[in-house]
Formats: C-alpha cells, sequence, structure tokens
C-alpha cells in the first residue's frame, strides 16, 4: 500500500494533491491553532533542513573540499575539517575554551568581510548623495525638483537622527518633523511593497488551488 501510495504521488496528480492538502493546511492557522497546521509546519521544517543539508553536501562540501582534496592533491584541505570539528567541543565543559578559538576566528573573518561590504555599499551612496540642485541643461542653467528633492529629504531625515542638537525650538523643530513624515512615508511604502509581496503569494496558492487543483476555468 506504501509503494502504491509513493508510485502516486510521484505523478503529476499526486504532486497537486499534496500541495493542495499542504497549501489548506498551513492557512488552517487563520482558523486557530491546531494540531494539523503543528503537523505540516514541522514537515516543512524538516523536509526544508534536509533540502539545506542535500544543499550544503552537494554544492559546497562535495565540489568545493572533497573533491579537491581527494581528486586533485590538495591535501591540505583536511586542515578545514580539523578546524570545523573544534566547535563541537562547545559540548564538553572541559575542553569548551576549543570552541571558542575558531568561533573567535570565525567572528573576526566575518567583521572584516561585513566592514569591507559596508565601506564598498555606503562609501557610494554617500557619494551619490550630493547631487547638484541646478543643473546645467544645453548650456542653460535649470533647477531639478528632482535632486531638491532628494536633498531636502536628506537634510531633515539626517537631521532628525541628529540628537546633539535641541529639536525644541521652532525652526528645529518644524525641521525634525519634516524629517520624521519622510521617514514614516518611507516606512508606509515598505510596509505596503511588504504586503503586496504577501498578497501575491496569496493569490498564487489561490490559483493553485482553483485552477490546478480543482480545476476551474479562469476567467476570460
Amino acid at each position: 500500500m506504501l509503494h502504491d501510495l509513493a508510485v502516486w504521488l510521484s505523478h503529476q496528480d499526486g504532486v497537486v494533491w499534496l500541495g493542495a492538502v499542504s497549501t489548506l493546511a498551513i492557512y488552517s492557522i487563520l482558523y486557530r491553532e491546531n494540531p494539523v497546521f503543528r503537523f505540516f509546519e514541522h514537515i516543512f521544517v524538516g523536509v526544508a533542513t534536509g533540502y539545506g543539508v542535500q544543499l550544503i553536501v552537494t554544492q559546497v562540501l562535495g565540489p568545493m573540499w572533497w573533491e579537491p582534496m581527494v581528486r586533485r592533491g590538495a591535501w591540505y584541505w583536511i586542515f578545514a575539517l580539523l578546524a570545523a570539528s573544534l566547535f563541537y567541543f562547545v559540548y564538553s565543559r572541559r575542553l569548551v575554551w576549543m570552541s571558542r578559538l575558531i568561533i573567535g576566528v570565525f567572528m573576526g573573518l566575518t567583521a572584516g568581510n561585513g566592514l569591507v561590504g559596508f565601506v564598498t555599499l555606503v562609501g557610494p551612496q554617500v557619494a551619490a548623495s550630493i547631487k547638484p540642485v541646478v543643473v546645467v541643461s544645453a548650456g542653460v542653467p535649470r533647477p531639478d525638483v528632482n535632486h531638491l528633492l532628494f536633498m531636502i529629504t536628506l537634510i531633515t531625515v539626517m537631521f532628525y537622527f541628529y540628537f546633539s542638537i535641541s529639536h525644541a525650538g521652532r525652526r528645529a523643530g518644524a525641521v525634525a518633523r519634516v524629517g520624521r513624515w519622510l521617514v514614516m512615508v518611507t516606512f508606509g511604502s515598505i510596509f505596503g511593497l511588504t504586503v503586496m509581496g504577501r498578497m501575491s503569494l496569496l493569490i498564487d496558492r489561490l490559483s493553485f488551488l482553483l485552477f490546478d487543483w480543482l480545476h476551474l476555468r479562469p476567467p476570460g
């Protein structure tokens, strides 16, 4: 019976039914917390973990560590295994200090890479933030409204987060309020994009249930 079920699930209809049941089980959380949702949640976490392990073995450990060491003669990659094994000394109370060595090394490497990434990412952004308010087009200087709005936004938002100057005064308070409202508008747009992304996922699931599973005809 289990063999027949596995064969059926390997077919297209079985995959569709499995996807439909999983979708309905996950969306059952909209009603309330229930055992069906928790069961499929655990299945999803287990499948995602297994898939992640498979990717690490086939795309990282295999081609980037095992093959260079065994097939190309790069024997020194064995030290990567020895260094990685230090992580497991965290389970030993007497030798836990050995795990701190490799953890400290990785924290230093991560901090260095993060600093380099921050400089290479933020540096060009800071340079690009200096925009001319007046541009010359065909020999005629003209104000650039987009650059002007950008500079107003940049200055007011930076002033809002500059706490060394009191915002209690009339002018300082007005500039800070403009910066706060612009920050709120930005957060609102980001939240709207997030909601639209979730709605796109919901529409995709509903389309799958209605057209692929129930075989209803799409409008038009």
